[in-house]
């Protein structure tokens, strides 16, 4: 599984690369706090709205910890979809909210 760091993260969003982040919490998890752009998806609806994403895009999955992002990455990865699992998740993120 393919992974990328807060920090490296931080970096490419700092440095205006266009980025597609999907964001697999809960409603009120994200309401409490996200990173500008992303795209929400709760984890437990992945399965259902997986046709709205392209197999040709890159995505960085996004959770709380990094646990429900790991698994949406090797859901959508078996699916072959090109994805990357954020490290740590928004408890290690200290970049910008909305």
């Amino acid at each position: 599984m393919k992974t990328i760091t807060t920090e490296q993260l931080q970096q490419k969003l700092q440095a205006g690369e266009t980025l597609h982040l999907i964001d697999v919490r809960e409603v009120d998890e994200v309401a409490a706090g996200h990173i500008p752009g992303i795209t929400h998806i709760p984890l437990g609806l992945l399965e259902f709205r997986m046709h709205e994403l392209d197999k040709q895009t890159p995505y960085i999955m996004i959770c709380r910890s990094g646990g429900r992002s790991g698994q949406a990455t090797q859901f959508l990865a078996a699916h072959g979809f090109d994805v990357t699992n954020m490290d740590g998740g928004m408890l290690a993120w200290e970049g910008n909210v909305e």
